[in-house]
């Protein structure tokens, strides 16, 4: 009989990885949350973290010894590990960012000499996998990389997904595939290489004009792929590529091979050959299967850098598909407004939240799914960075407090990422305070202007200076990229203090980004704005070429939060501009209620 007990169910799968262990000599294993392609967001097969430790977040790393087990994640992720963590063996590991690798630092001064970590190569990356591997051997430490202990313990795990790939067409692929392919090879060329192995998804799905449905929210697919001088190998497994499909890419020289014969068409590259990787994207498995004799160059892949440098094209199908996204939320909003001012309504939970805002963009041309898992946090749920919602857990929406959703959608013409804080009964002086820094931060970074070039990361502090003036700060980057159809969060720009400054961050026209500051309380409230900007040039001079940001997210702000007394008058004019341009923008595609509410919220303060 299956043990229904969550925490019984957690112990029992602890105890039969420890025994594993015991068989295979091995005194500390690590599960990455990482897949073959290092995802963000992970097909079940890999999703063995979560199995292990049941905390659902996108990061983590869990790590067993024979008398200790510990779920290492970051301040974007505590309250809400605490949660999922309570009532188990494990240890919540508090680190300051996802991108620390503290873990690595607590098994080097944790591990005697002699002793054994491990870790599953194919879904290590080489980057990590390289520190991780000085950090133990100067303590005498063995690092094993060729076994997966979660193949002998997980019996129902899942396996690859099935669904078929689709082909991202015109008018929305706005560049065919053979040219994106010719501009890939270009840049191997500048690279000195004529070999170039791939195995991020949404690079992969960039490069061929192609999207699938192996992950949720993120319209990509499970592959490999090798793009040499004359031709281009997809790997893939079995049954997702139609024959008509398969034709079409071999009329631009794209073969079609198994999945998992990745490893060994790496091994095969005839002898001279160069072949570029990113040290960042590609797992320590995948590089390992290189022989010597073929030269490596590391590098950003080319992909990277052109699927986040949006043409004026796919900017102006973004432009569409917001105002689409933005009619949606006008007609959710008016409907939440309306439940809220009925006494006699039934209860509203946040799980309806999230039912009614899906429901309002699916009834929009060109929708596809969320891009992401809708946050819909009441008071002190809002104060948890990436709350979701349960059924039997959520809050119901009722007296005074700020409801947070933080939501999105996928469509053919683009990704939407958005997030807004609406007034339930009657917010509190220091809610409105909360909310008018949070908002002051929104204005400063969407006003800036910036050399062209300017490290992404170093904009950060634009957004938070009106939020530390007042001795406060938040815990999360202040933007990411977000993909054409594609992940809401890409890279290689990050407004972030804990993303390194370095070159392949610097700021190019046709990026779109989040801005999204925030404030958090625990216990009581969450305040965060967001919209996406792309890129601009605004200006040449003598000094160079300068940028600003174009607000694309259409939608508005709830002035009914504002504390005027805390906006200056230009903050106050960008706000009354921003709302006559949602206005301008929605009306015609809203009607009745949906128009009433636009008006409403779109007034002038």
């Amino acid at each position: 009989m299956p043990i229904t007990d969550p925490n019984k169910a957690r112990a029992a799968r602890l105890e039969q990885l420890r025994a594993a262990m015991v068989r295979h000599g091995i005194d500390a294993f690590i599960v990455p949350s990482s897949d073959p392609h290092l995802s963000e967001y992970l097909p079940g097969r890999w999703k063995g973290r979560e199995w292990m430790s049941a905390f659902t977040g996108s990061v983590g790393t869990f790590i067993a010894t024979k008398d200790f087990a510990g779920v290492w994640t970051d301040g974007r992720y505590w309250t809400q590990a605490e949660q999922e963590l309570a009532g188990s063996d494990i240890s919540l590991m508090k680190i300051p960012s996802g991108a620390s690798l503290q873990h690595i630092d607590w098994l080097a001064a944790n591990m005697a000499s002699g002793e054994n970590v491990a870790v599953d190569a194919r879904v290590l990356g080489l980057a990590v996998a390289r520190q991780l591997a000085d950090a133990l051997s100067s303590h005498g430490v063995k690092l094993r990389t060729d076994i997966d202990l979660l193949d002998e313990v997980w019996e129902d795990r899942p396996a690859l997904p099935q669904d078929p790939l689709f082909e991202h067409s015109e008018p929305y692929a706005t560049m065919p595939r053979a040219a994106k392919l010719a501009e890939t090879r270009a840049a191997m060329d500048k690279l000195g290489a004529d070999r170039h192995f791939i195995s991020t998804l949404d690079d992969i799905a960039y490069l061929f004009n192609l999207r699938g449905s192996d992950v949720s929210f993120n319209p990509v697919f499970v592959a490999h792929a090798l793009v040499e001088p004359e031709h281009a190998t997809l790997f893939v497994a079995d049954g997702k590529v139609s024959p008509e499909l398969r034709e079409r890419l071999l009329e631009d020289n794209v073969r079609v091979a198994r999945y998992e014969d990745a490893a060994a068409a790496l091994a095969a590259l005839p002898a001279g050959s160069t072949l570029l990787v990113d040290p960042r994207r590609i797992t320590s498995g995948m590089r390992a299967a290189v022989a010597n004799d073929v030269r490596v160059v590391e590098a950003v892949n080319p992909t990277t850098y052109a699927k986040s440098r949006k043409s004026e094209a796919e900017v102006r199908h973004v432009r569409a598909t917001m105002e689409q996204d933005g009619a949606a939320l006008c007609e959710f909003f008016a409907w939440l407004e309306s439940v809220l001012a009925d006494p006699q309504r039934a209860p509203l939970t946040e799980v309806a939240i999230d039912e009614h805002i899906t429901a309002a963009r699916a009834r929009r041309p060109g929708f596809v799914s969320p891009s992401f898992a809708t946050i819909a946090g009441f008071n002190s749920n809002g104060a948890i960075m990436h709350y979701r919602a349960q059924p039997a857990s959520c809050a119901v929406i009722e007296g005074d407090g700020l409801l947070l959703i933080d939501s999105g959608g996928q469509y053919v013409g683009g990704t939407t990422d958005i997030t807004r804080v609406v007034p339930v009964g009657t917010p509190s002086a220091a809610q409105k305070r909360d909310f008018t820094l949070v908002l002051k931060g929104l204005i400063a970074l969407s006003s800036a202007r910036f050399p062209r070039g300017t490290r992404s990361p170093m904009l950060d502090a634009i957004a938070r200076a009106p939020i530390w003036a007042a001795g406060i700060d938040y815990g999360h980057g202040t933007g990411h990229g977000v993909g054409y159809f594609l992940n809401v969060h890409e890279g290689p720009q990050s407004i972030s203090p804990s993303t390194p400054p370095d070159p392949h961050t610097a700021m190019e026209p046709g990026m779109i980004t989040s801005i999204e500051p925030g404030i958090y309380r625990p216990g009581h409230w969450g305040i965060r704005i967001e919209n996406l900007v792309c890129n601009r040039v605004e200006q040449s001079t003598e000094f160079g070429e300068y940028l600003g940001f174009e607000t694309l997210t259409l939608c508005p702000i709830d002035t009914r939060c504002i504390d005027l007394s805390l906006l200056r008058g230009d903050e106050a004019a960008w706000l009354n501009g921003y709302h006559e341009t949602v206005r301008a923008r929605l009306n015609s595609h809203v009607s009745g209620a949906a128009r009433d509410w636009l008006e409403q919220r779109t007034r002038a303060i």
